[in-house]
C-alpha cells in the first residue's frame, strides 16, 4: 500500500450510496469527495450527511478532483455516466449488474480502454474466505467430475418495493426482474465457480406482483461449458419472514459442497483432509457475517463493498485489471440475457 489516499466519487444518491459512503469511511485509503445527482436537492441532502460536496451537473462533477467514480444509478442508467467519467480520466466502479444490455457494457469497456482508466464491477461474494475456498477446491479436483452446479434464490419483495421507484420493475431501467436485480450476485458467483455457460433453457412468469414489466419467477437449465448441468433459480414472489438465503450447490462424483450465502451447509469430499472439519467450523452455517438482502435490501453489509473497493484500489496501485474488471462483471449479464430470451421464445435453447 502506497499511503495515498484515493479520492471517491458518487454518481447517485439513493439508498445503495449510502453503503459506498459507509465503506469509504471504514478504509484508511478511500476519501469520499463528491456526490452527483440529478436531483440537487437529494445531492445536496447527501453531501451534508457525508461532508463532501454537491453536484447537480455531470460535467462539473467529473471535474472535481478524484480518482474512482462509483454508479449507483438505476442498472439500465449506468452506461452514460460510466462513460462520461471514463472521459474524464476516472476509474469506474459500477453496481451490479454494470449495465442492463451487452451492447451498453461493451460501450463502457470501449470508453474505458480508450482513456487507460479501469471499469470494475461491484461483486462482492467474490471476496468472501469462502469463495476463496470454495474456488480453490474446485481448482485442486476435489469434486472429481463436476455434474451438477445450481444457484437458487428465493426471496421475497414486496409490492410496495416495486411501486416505491418509477424505474422499478421495467426492462429499460431496471433490465429484468428476479435475475438481473436480485440473483445477479448468486449468478456472477456461479459463474465465477463454474466456468462459462454454453446454453440455457428456461421458463418465467410473472406471479406474485402487478403493474410491473419483468419476471418475479424464473428458472432455467444450464449447460456449462465443462460438460456440467445445473438449475439456475431466482424469484421475489417467494415469502418467508425473515428470507431464504442465496444458494450455491455444486456435486461431483468425489465431493459435493452447498453453500448457503456465504456458509457452508455441506462441505465433504471422497478425499477427506484434516483441514475439512476446520473449514465448516469456521465458515459453516452459523458463523456470524453481514446480510445478503434475502428480505430486506437494507440488510447488506457495507463490508462486502468495502472489499470490492480495497482490491480495486490495489489494482490500480499495482498497474493490473481488478479481479472484478468489466469483463468479468458482463458474464453474468450475458447469461441473464440468454435466460430471458429463451423465456421469452417459449424454453428455446440459447447458446451462449
Amino acid at each position: 500500500m502506497s499511503g495515498k489516499i484515493f479520492k471517491f466519487g458518487v454518481v447517485g444518491a439513493g439508498m445503495i450510496s449510502q453503503f459506498h459512503a459507509k465503506a469509504f469511511e471504514a478504509m484508511p485509503n478511500a476519501e469520499l469527495v463528491a456526490i452527483f445527482d440529478r436531483n440537487g436537492e437529494r445531492a445536496e441532502a447527501f453531501a451534508k450527511e457525508n461532508n463532501c460536496a454537491a453536484y447537480a451537473d455531470i460535467n462539473e462533477f467529473v471535474a472535481h478532483d478524484m480518482d474512482f467514480v462509483t454508479i449507483c444509478t438505476p442498472s439500465g442508467a449506468h452506461m452514460d455516466p460510466a462513460i462520461v467519467a471514463a472521459n474524464a480520466g476516472k476509474h469506474v466502479i459500477v453496481e451490479k449488474p454494470l449495465d442492463v444490455t451487452t451492447e451498453k457494457i461493451d460501450a463502457m469497456l470501449e470508453a474505458c480502454a480508450k482513456n487507460n482508466v479501469q471499469l470494475i464491477g461491484v461483486l462482492p461474494r467474490r471476496f468472501n474466505e469462502s469463495t476463496k475456498i470454495f474456488k480453490k477446491a474446485i481448482e485442486d479436483g476435489r469434486f472429481g467430475k463436476i455434474v451438477l452446479a445450481d444457484a437458487y434464490v428465493k426471496w421475497w419483495r414486496t409490492q410496495e418495493y416495486y411501486d416505491s421507484g418509477a424505474w422499478r420493475g421495467t426492462w429499460a431501467l431496471d433490465g429484468g426482474g428476479a435475475l438481473m436485480n436480485q440473483s445477479i450476485h448468486t449468478i456472477d458467483l456461479l459463474i465465477h465457480l463454474m466456468g462459462d455457460v454454453k446454453s440455457v433453457c428456461a421458463f418465467a412468469g410473472l406471479e406474485a406482483h402487478k403493474d410491473i414489466e419483468v419476471e418475479d419467477v424464473a428458472v432455467a437449465i444450464v449447460e456449462f461449458q465443462n460438460g456440467a448441468r445445473g438449475v439456475i433459480q431466482g424469484s421475489t414472489a417467494c415469502w418467508s419472514k425473515e428470507g431464504h438465503p442465496a444458494q450455491v450447490q455444486i456435486s461431483g462424483d468425489a465431493g459435493s459442497a452447498f453453500m448457503v450465502d456465504d456458509k457452508f451447509s455441506v462441505w465433504e469430499f471422497k478425499d477427506e483432509k484434516p483441514e475439512d472439519a476446520q473449514v465448516l467450523k469456521q465458515y459453516g452455517v452459523g458463523a456470524e457475517e453481514g446480510g445478503a438482502g434475502a428480505a430486506d435490501p437494507s440488510a447488506i453489509s457495507f463490508e462486502w463493498h468495502q472489499r470490492n473497493f480495497e482490491e480495486a484500489i490495489q489494482a490500480v496501485e499495482e498497474g493490473r485489471p481488478s479481479i472484478t474488471g468489466g469483463v468479468e462483471g458482463r458474464r453474468a449479464v450475458e447469461v441473464i440475457c440468454a435466460i430471458y430470451k429463451s423465456a421469452k421464445n417459449g424454453g428455446e435453447k440459447v447458446n451462449l
